[in-house]
């Protein structure tokens, strides 16, 4: 099976990476290293460096791999710079997601691991927090 790990040379990312080649998995890796970093990718993956909001990439790179699944990693996601510059976080983590699903669906691609975050729910009611609470983000970046 052939997964492609977007944001895979961020910490998370990469990591995901090196789990998934243990597990034999065969990895491909597309980050736009903006905050990632190209030495962290794991050398026995395939790097393609892009932007996930860049269909015409995320085709190439898609047309070129055999892509079963996705895990995207690839969001900005720190709150204060959010609450700065909220319509970077809009675009990157609401408009890259449209942009991934759109490639997705053309090439056939079913199976997503996306990794969210807390930050959906705003200050919770209770911990731990439930799927099924009420999303109430505080910030950009949770609305994001």
């Amino acid at each position: 099976m052939t997964i492609a790990v977007l944001g895979g040379a961020g910490y998370i990312g990469s990591h995901t990476v090196k789990q998934l080649l243990a597990a034999g998995e065969d990895v491909v890796v597309l980050d736009n290293l903006i905050t990632g970093h190209r030495k962290a990718v794991d050398p026995r993956a395939r790097f393609y460096q892009g932007d996930i909001r860049d269909y015409h990439f995320l085709s190439q790179v898609f047309s070129q791999e055999k892509i079963d699944g996705i895990v995207h990693f690839a969001a900005f996601s720190i709150v204060p710079e959010s609450m700065k510059d909220p319509l970077k976080y809009f675009d990157n983590n609401t408009g890259g997601m449209i942009t991934l699903l759109e490639a997705m669906n053309q090439f056939g691609i079913k199976k997503i691991v996306f990794s969210s975050t807390a930050a959906t729910y705003g200050e919770p009611k209770q911990v731990p927090i439930k799927e099924t609470d009420p999303q109430v983000p505080t910030n950009p970046y949770g609305e994001s």
